[in-house]
Order: structure tokens, then sequence, then C-alpha cells
């Protein structure tokens, strides 16, 4: 029997219609917009789209979007400055600088100079330590997508053997914490784990982010089990450019009982977490009620 598909682009449009309608109560009842700045530095044009779609959605949701774009050979201490004032604007409820960063500046001096209650990206060290504690913290947008996922297909996730494979301070670290705070027992693998395939055979929950094309394959995967891939590769197959997971789709699908595609999985909710973060932010900073499923 085919696995099912977690369609993340529909649920994506499900989380942003959430958002929206939440922004927009905000407005009418406490004439409060919620505001999210993404800083971009240099031409990179990967970046560049990603933060134009940024923006796009932003403002879609009813937010306000507050772009700033910098030249390359921008110096430390004028982002640092450039921070200083979105921390200290009551309009900016959400800080995003996005990565990478060109050579010259320090990336975890610059995340860390946000103010924690504004960092959508979840990335400062005091949210690491928060959420790694238990305690209310921002949440990386990616693994916040995946347990929203996760607890969306199978209600509740207690007691589930869960692995994580990768072990990235982005998504497998904060994806372990995440589940094990939904009380699923998780083990993190990655590259270097022995016998890797029996490990992963024993997850309930399947959560592949190691980086690497088509990693994981069919008779890695326990029968049933639900598999989520995070990975985004991009690989040359029958000489046209293709995108691929980490988890070898086909075979995968073959054995699990539901698993996200690639593309159509994961992505899409990245930034609709974004846009959930930037108006959990903006509640919490004004003392009002967290919008309820749109949080960790």
């Amino acid at each position: 029997m085919a696995a099912k598909v977690i369609d993340g682009k529909a649920f994506a449009e499900k989380v942003r219609d959430q958002v929206a309608a939440h922004v927009a109560r905000l407005k009418a009842e406490k004439g409060l917009v919620p505001g999210l700045a993404v800083v971009l530095v240099g031409q990179d044009p990967a970046s560049a789209v990603y933060v134009k779609n940024k923006g796009i959605q932003t403002k879609a949701s009813g937010m306000n979007s507050f772009e700033h774009k910098l030249e390359a050979d921008t110096s430390e201490a004028d982002l640092l400055a450039l921070i200083d004032r979105l921390n200290a604007d009551p309009a900016v409820h959400g800080i995003l600088v996005q990565l990478p960063l060109p050579g010259h500046l320090n990336s975890e001096l610059v995340i860390n100079r946000i103010d924690p209650a504004k960092d959508v990206d979840g990335f400062h060290i005091s949210n690491v330590g928060l959420l790694g504690t238990g305690q209310k913290s921002m949440v990386p947008c990616t693994p916040l997508g995946c347990l929203m996922m996760l607890r969306d297909h199978h209600g509740k996730l207690a007691g589930l053997n869960a692995v994580v494979v990768g072990r990235s301070n982005i998504v497998g670290k904060p994806m372990a914490q995440l589940l094990l705070g939904d009380s699923c027992t998780v083990t993190i693998a990655h590259s270097r784990t022995k016998d890797l395939a029996e490990v992963c055979r024993g997850a309930d929950i399947l959560v592949a982010a190691v980086g690497r094309p088509e990693m994981i394959t069919g008779d890695m995967v326990k029968p049933g089990a639900t598999v989520i891939d995070v990975g985004i590769n991009r690989i040359e197959r029958d000489g046209k450019a293709k995108l691929v997971g980490d988890v070898h789709y086909e075979s995968a699908a073959a054995v699990a009982g539901a698993i996200t595609p690639v593309p159509g999985g994961v992505g899409p909710m990245t930034i609709a977490c974004l846009l959930a973060n930037t108006l959990t932010a903006a509640c919490r900073a004004n003392n009002l009620s967290e919008p309820e499923g749109l949080t960790a």
C-alpha cells in the first residue's frame, strides 16, 4: 500500500490562512499590526528570491513588511547598528537576518545581537537554551513546520519512537527538542552513526535532515512509519537538473505509512512558520493570548 503523501503546500496555505485571520482580528480589536523586518546583505541570488517571497507573503497575511537591503561590503558595525534600531522599533515584532552573510561578517555575533523576543528564526543562543530546557521560546521555522505536520497527521505524538538523522543547529537539534517536548522517545543519528539503517528502522517517525541526496532508502524505513524529508538537494539526472530530498522517495513511499515529498513537503512550511512566529512575537510583546495551533 502506497504511503499517504503529506502535502506541505496545502498545509502551509492553511497555516497562512490562520495567521491572516488572527492578524485581521488583532487589527480590528487591538489596532495592532505585526511587523517583520528582513535584512539582506549582498546580492546572493537565492537569498534575494527568498527575501522577495517572504515580503510578498508577509504583506498577503496583512502584516507590515520592512526590507533592508545592504551592500555586500557593509561593515559589521553598520549592520549591528541597524539591528539595534530594529530592536528598539515597536512597529517591528520580528527580525530576520538572511543567511549566509558575506565572509567578513560574524554570523553568530549578528544573530545574537537580535532581541531574543524578536528572533523569529529562533537562532539566538537564548532561544536555543530556552527550547533545550523546555521553556517558552522562539522556535526555528523548519522544525516547527515539521512538528505541525506530525501533530496534524498523528494527533498525539507521546510514546512514539522518533529518529532525527542530522545534528545541525538549525534543524536536527531543535527538531529533537521539539519531539522530546511532545513526549517522543528521541534518537539523534547522523552520517557517522553505526548501523544507521538499523537505527532508522526502529523509528515510528523518521526525520531526514542530513543534507545528502537520497541517503535514506526504503530498506531503512520501518513499515508504516511517518517520514519527514527536510532535505533540498539539486542534482543532475539524465542530463537534467532535479530537486530531491535526503530520502529516496520512491522506495521509501512503498514502505512508509506517510511521507513528505520534495518539493512540496517541508519547504513551503518554512515561510508559513516565519509568519506564525512573527504573529506569536507580536502577541507576546503586547501580553495577548498566543495564536492557537501556531506555536510549539
